[in-house]
């Protein structure tokens, strides 16, 4: 798990400060709509709503832009419809990709999804054939000492806590999750990352060249302007993803 999940927080991290910042703000703003449309515009009231806000404020979407969506969301102001998709595959290794598609536009997507599953050496799989592998969970990136960690979030209501080089993940439901990243926060510890994400019941651990082959896939995706998130099983170590991220 730690090995995706790090490698994600890089390309956030990344996306928010280089040309891609316009793509990733109109992502970020169209999983707001996305949610507020499911589930209503106050996010005391609707969890997606509130983590997805949580998500755009943390890339520094504007909140005008962040109002704008919630309100296209309920209806107060007209916009595209957007359908939530799932398409599953796998990369090299073995490898299963989960990848998570809202559109306007289904033969776009899919036309997308399938040719660059095609061109980076991936397989587009059947529906159900690795969803399975997968189960929304809260995932926090913590930093602190371990008793400071285990502590906060155990008493918050975290399900597991696993050590990952020197800092923690932090798995909880997604129920609960708001509350155990304030329980952390209010106990001192950094969070690095935090999310409603899908998290593998197994992963598969990548040397240097697959994880480039893996890497390239999951970066194309991502690229697409449809794709909201991917998904994926591997675990990289940290030596092995220090040398494809450099």
């Amino acid at each position: 798990m730690s090995g995706h999940s790090k490698w994600s927080t890089i390309k956030y991290k990344k996306g928010a400060k280089d040309v891609q910042r316009g793509k990733l703000f109109a992502k970020l703003a169209r999983a707001v709509e996305v949610a507020a449309r499911q589930g209503g515009g106050d996010p005391a009231a609707n969890a997606a709503l509130a983590q997805a806000i949580d998500k755009a404020k943390s890339a520094s979407v504007p909140n005008d832009n962040i109002e704008r969506a919630i309100k296209r969301g309920v209806g107060d102001v007209e916009g595209a419809h957007y359908d939530e998709i799932w398409y599953e595959g796998y990369a090299a290794g073995g490898v299963a990709l989960y990848v998570q598609v809202l559109t306007d536009n289904r033969n776009r997507a899919a036309s997308g999804v399938r040719s660059t599953f095609g061109r980076h050496g991936g397989n587009l799989g059947e529906p159900g054939s690795v969803g399975y592998l997968f189960e929304q969970k809260g995932y926090i990136l913590a930093l602190g000492s371990e008793d400071d960690v285990m502590l906060a979030a155990l008493d918050a209501g975290a399900e597991d806590v696993r050590p990952s080089g020197d800092q923690f993940e932090v798995i909880t439901s997604p129920p609960d999750f708001r509350a155990v990243r304030q329980a952390l926060e209010e106990a001192g510890v950094g969070v690095e990352s935090s999310e409603i994400t899908q998290i593998p019941s197994a992963t598969i651990p990548l040397g240097e060249e697959t994880a480039r082959s893996v890497l390239r896939l999951v970066d194309a995706l991502e690229e697409l302007d449809d794709v909201q998130a991917v998904y994926a099983n591997f675990d990289i170590s940290d030596e092995v993803l220090a040398a494809v991220a450099g």
